[in-house]
């Protein structure tokens, strides 16, 4: 299959999942994760409609943009090093992937200097898995106070990066605790609108716990 069928595919079994939780499949944003994959594949995706995009090095990231069309929303999803801020902040719709004061305090400087808003979701891993980033929860609420005493800064809700397993349902018990992290946090926060969590091995699971977003990659691309 090409890669708009896989595309129209993905959106099917988005489609399903929400109909299973009883919502509706057009509040869920899918973003099409590009690393290491050409722009002609990209070009391939963006005909049959796609829109958002998602890459994981800041630097390909940055050399894809000038590439592509000038709509293309581009999230940045992988693990953020302080010094590649440069290469996001005023280029991205969404940086997906912030659990630290320094990065914080990165993207306001930048932020404040380019006039623009850096929109971000705060990465928060309810099992602690350092080595793919992430805050626990109970720190989620102090570090959005953190986040709001910056003016260029805005947060948009949160994410997870979910453990890699052979059976996809052992996270749901992981995604239904973000879920209910994020509507404990909702009300004071009403610029929240993104809870990005579940990838190709289980994105399914994700929308039937709450998922308004997904990141997809190999089941739209194939494999890396």
């Amino acid at each position: 299959m090409g890669i708009g069928e896989n595309i129209a595919r993905v959106r099917e079994r988005i489609a399903r999942a929400a109909a299973r939780s009883g919502r509706d499949a057009g509040g869920v944003e899918l973003v099409a994760v590009s690393k290491f994959k050409p722009v002609s594949d990209i070009m391939d995706a963006y005909r049959a409609g796609q829109l958002v995009f998602g890459e994981n090095h800041a630097q390909e990231l940055r050399d894809k943009i000038p590439q592509l069309p000038a709509d293309i929303r581009w999230h940045y999803i992988g693990m953020l090093q302080t010094n590649k801020l440069k290469y996001l902040v005023g280029k991205t719709t969404l940086i997906q992937s912030v659990d630290s004061a320094r990065q914080l305090e990165q993207m306001e400087k930048l932020s404040a200097a380019a006039g623009v808003t850096a929109e971000f979701l705060v990465q928060v891993s309810p099992v602690g898995e350092p080595q793919k980033g992430g805050i626990s929860p109970d720190r989620a609420e102090a570090f959005l106070r953190e986040a709001g005493a910056l003016p260029h800064v805005k947060a948009r809700g949160l994410m997870m990066v979910p453990p890699l397993e052979n059976d996809p349902e052992t996270n749901r018990p992981l995604f239904r605790e973000l879920y209910r992290l994020y509507e404990a946090l909702r009300p004071a926060y009403p610029a929240f609108a993104h809870l990005s969590m579940g990838m190709s091995a289980d994105f399914e699971i994700a929308v039937e716990e709450g998922a308004n977003m997904v990141r997809v990659g190999t089941d739209i691309f194939g494999a890396r």
